[in-house]
């Protein structure tokens, strides 16, 4: 979990520095994704101390996840900041679905609370992303079905390969 966890968190500092590369910091949304960017780089620090302290080592695919994370932030941003923030809604839709199945695990066993409220803090931050970018247009993006629904499909891909790799 931590290690697929850390690789999430680490695809998600790539895709905000993607968008931010072309959005700059004038664009409608650039200061909210800037601000989300900087909770996604909180949670990847705090899970790269996790990983570190517990001995996990990071997925193998890391180095892909930099390019495709970035390509994809940027991509979004090149379409426009409503695209932008439909990655962001979908990116975040399947992280909440994620963290929620980590959570039910981790609650049944009960044997790692640390983990637990980690992953149910960071849940709920996820899920605020998501609503703000839904709050600032993300489904008046263009194409908004397909886009998100390629994004989404791409998150859960990119989950299982993590979970292998």
């Amino acid at each position: 979990m931590i290690r697929v966890d850390q690789a999430g968190e680490y695809g998600a500092t790539r895709i905000y520095a993607g968008q931010l590369a072309v959005m700059g910091d004038r664009a409608p949304g650039s200061g909210e994704i800037a601000g989300m960017a900087q909770q996604e780089a909180d949670h990847r620090a705090r899970f790269d101390a996790l990983m570190a302290r517990r001995g996990v080592r990071p997925t193998l695919l890391q180095p892909f996840w930099s390019v495709a994370g970035f390509a994809l932030g940027a991509g979004t941003a090149l379409i426009g900041p409503k695209a932008a923030m439909a990655c962001t809604a979908a990116v975040e839709t399947e992280i909440d679905l994620h963290y929620t199945a980590q959570l039910e695990e981790l609650k049944a066993d009960g044997n790692d609370p640390e983990l637990a409220d980690m992953i149910e803090e960071f849940r709920d931050d996820e899920r605020e992303h998501r609503d703000a970018a839904l709050a600032a247009g993300a489904e008046q993006a263009p194409a908004y079905p397909l886009l998100s629904g390629a994004i989404r499909l791409g998150c859960r891909l990119a989950i299982r390969l993590a979970e292998r790799i």
